[in-house]
């Protein structure tokens, strides 16, 4: 009889920013193993559940009983397994041992190495009862815990202590024994709210009774009433959430009956960044702060608790008495910061170390800040500013607020400077020379910003290539991936027409000039970056032979690569993509077996009517082609390429290219290497798929 199974561990308190993790981890192992032993079905559904106590699941149509099964085992091939006389040889005699088969038992099967010897057997079916306290131990021990601990006086582990174990099969329980605690069908409601044990009758009953127990099970579905619920209390003050989806995540695995009220803190410390207060509101609280319509903190925040009270006030006054000591210290770093001074701190860079063999922040600083330079001077904008920017970029890592809180690196630098009278414009570069942070963080603004986190990132980037510290497998301790991907966002979608390899020189050179010691870089450090734009290329759902046929040039120009993309997807489209592309795959290859250095074609030495018509055409479209790439119009260089077709198919219908007359065949030769620059001139179409 199928029926749907409940599994639970009651727990204590899980870690609550790994909860869900571990929650699906467990519900996909058990799952995959009744699947393998043939105990779930092609209907059974899984419902994974979490709380801050439990990790549970259900899944339905789940039998009784296994079906019978034929079990194979492939034995060794049939060619080497038995003598002349046909019996068998002493590998196989060892095979028929392990398998428990006599050689008439034996079946012979052939698959695309050759024929071989089977045995089988049928396996009548077995009782869940017999396996499924199994299936929930092996995926107990699978699940990502990075530390585990006993309790008690038993040498059981998991993440946190146990309580109890529920294994229903429908109304009945399935008996077994997980982490020494024997199964049953009681389990425990919310801490305060519900008294006593709640029996579950049936599996499909587990979210209900939970419920009534006041307890929500599901993740999901608590997370999606916590979020209502803040909305509306959140609309009710005419007021908004700051965005906050992993404190949203973390407050979804803290409780377990999530009820909103709102607290209130004095309107004074509003005098410190609001980008203080909300970290500390949200980080060390878990709490909501609520901004106004314009996008500004207010003196209010929500609190999400796991209770729920007729008068809440003691919860409300104890959450504000707990956050004023934060937003005290909060405005106390901030004071403290401003009073220190921020330009004079300057000088301390020089004490800290970034890197033994890359210098110090103090050394790192005039890197950035002159390739920051050279950069702004390239876009037309000013280079005093921009060194500026970058010699100060570093500054409020010596603050006390970024050492409470170091998401505000350059956060407090901004405010900083503009409290001395900075330049807002370097002011704005300080905040925005990390960005893009992490995947569609939005972009650095103006020239002087872009200079500064362009020269942060390839500092990084030449400096730790260099010294021979790159990326491995998934180890990227300095974040090379990201800056790699950073820079790349910026010269793509700003868009900035700076040449990658040039930069790359620069700050080389600006390392260079302190006395580091450098691998050569340049062409590895490329390479590695065209990777991560192919990467990000196709992640965009651009074309994979489209994407390679562009980037086959290695291009360094990388704002002009989606004007590439664009042109070469036009061009395929077009009749003439096929044969083109298929002729600029053979010339390559020809000439791959080819001396290097080609003579340019003559006139003169054109015998054959097909290549002199080959030669004219070469020679009207190069100025056009030129001309168009010159001018980024690379559509209209592709469309003026589709026109050379029919001479480039008469030329391979009717001329001989390896001929035996050396100056004819290097003449030929050539020619088509005049083509194949044509050709290739916007990207190698030899790559795409048409």
């Amino acid at each position: 009889m199928n029926d749907t199974i409940l599994i639970e561990l009651r727990t204590e308190e899980l870690p609550p920013k790994s909860l869900k993790l571990l929650s699906d981890a467990f519900a996909e192992a058990v799952f995959a193993a009744l699947r393998a032993q043939d105990f779930a079905t092609a209907d059974s559904v899984c419902t994974p559940y979490a709380t801050p106590r439990r990790l549970a699941l259900t899944i339905t149509e789940v039998a009784k009983r296994q079906p019978d099964r034929v079990l194979e085992k492939k034995g060794p091939a049939v060619a080497g397994a038995v003598d002349a006389a046909g019996k068998p040889t002493r590998a196989l005699e060892g095979f028929m041992r392990a398998a428990g088969v006599s050689f008439a038992q034996l079946h012979r099967t052939t698959d695309a190495r050759g024929e071989y010897f089977v045995a089988r057997r049928e396996q009548k079916g077995e009782e869940l009862s017999l396996h499924l306290a199994a299936i929930v131990a092996q995926a107990v021990r699978k699940l990502p815990i990075p530390k585990v601990m006993r309790w008690g006086d038993s040498d059981h582990q998991f993440v946190r202590p146990v309580h109890s174990l529920v294994l229903l099969h429908g109304s009945h329980v399935v008996a077994g024994e997980v982490l020494g605690l024997g199964s049953g069908r009681t389990t425990m409601g919310h801490r305060f709210l519900s008294a006593g044990e709640i029996s579950i009758e049936r599996a499909d009953d587990y979210p209900a009774r939970l419920a009534a127990g006041k307890v929500i099970a599901s993740f999901d579905e608590r997370r999606a009433l916590i979020a209502t619920q803040l909305e509306a209390a959140a609309a009710r003050l005419g007021a908004r959430i700051n965005p906050a989806a992993a404190l949203l995540d973390e407050v979804t695995a803290l409780v377990e009956w999530p009820v909103v009220y709102v607290g209130e803190f004095e309107a004074e410390f509003l005098e410190v960044p609001q980008e203080c207060l909300v970290l500390t509101m949200q980080q060390n609280q878990k709490y909501f702060p609520l901004l106004d319509p314009a996008g500004r903190l207010l003196n209010r925040f929500l609190i999400v608790a796991n209770m729920q009270v007729d008068d809440p006030s003691h919860i409300i006054r104890g959450n504000e008495r707990v956050v004023r000591p934060r937003l005290a210290d909060a405005r106390f770093f901030f004071n403290q910061d401003r009073k220190a001074g921020f330009a004079n701190r300057v000088m301390r860079l020089g004490a800290v170390v970034y890197h033994n063999r890359l210098g110090s922040l103090g050394d790192r600083a005039q890197r950035v800040g002159r390739v920051a330079r050279a950069i702004a001077e390239k876009l037309g904008a000013d280079g005093n500013l921009a060194e500026r920017a970058g010699m100060f970029a570093k500054i409020d890592l010596l603050t006390d607020m970024v050492g409470e809180f170091p998401e505000l690196q350059g956060i407090m630098g901004r405010y900083y400077l503009l409290h001395e009278g900075g330049l807002p414009v370097v002011a704005d570069a300080i905040e925005q020379h990390y960005r893009p942070r992490f995947a569609g963080d939005s972009l650095p603004h103006g020239n002087i910003a872009c200079a500064a986190a362009l020269a942060d990132k390839l500092d990084a980037l030449v400096g730790f290539f260099g010294i021979g510290v790159v990326p491995t497998g998934d180890k990227d301790p300095f974040g090379l991936r990201r800056a790699a991907l950073g820079v790349l966002r910026i010269l793509m979608e700003t868009p900035l027409p700076l040449d990658l390899g040039a930069l790359i020189a620069d700050a080389r050179d600006a390392l260079l000039s302190q006395g580091i010691e450098l691998a050569a870089v340049d062409e590895s450090l490329l390479a590695f970056m065209l990777d991560r734009l192919r990467g990000m290329l196709r992640d965009a759902g651009h074309a994979v032979d489209i994407v390679e046929a562009v980037l086959a040039q290695r291009p360094s120009r990388i704002d002009l690569v989606p004007a590439r993309l664009a042109a070469v997807r036009e061009f395929q489209a077009l009749p003439e993509a096929l044969a083109l592309a298929a002729a600029n795959k053979r010339i390559g290859n020809i000439l791959k077996k080819a001396d290097e250095d080609l003579p340019e074609p003559d006139i003169a030495l054109l015998e054959e009517q097909a290549e002199k018509a080959l030669f004219e055409r070469v020679v009207l479209l190069t100025p056009l082609v030129r001309s168009h790439v010159a001018n980024e119009d690379y559509a209209d260089a592709l469309k003026v390429l589709a026109a050379v077709r029919s001479e480039v198919d008469r030329f391979f219908d009717e001329v001989m290219v390896n001929v035996d007359e050396p100056l004819l065949r290097g003449n030929r030769l050539g020619l088509l290497k005049a083509l194949y620059e044509q050709l290739n001139a916007v990207a190698d179409i030899s790559k795409l798929a048409v």
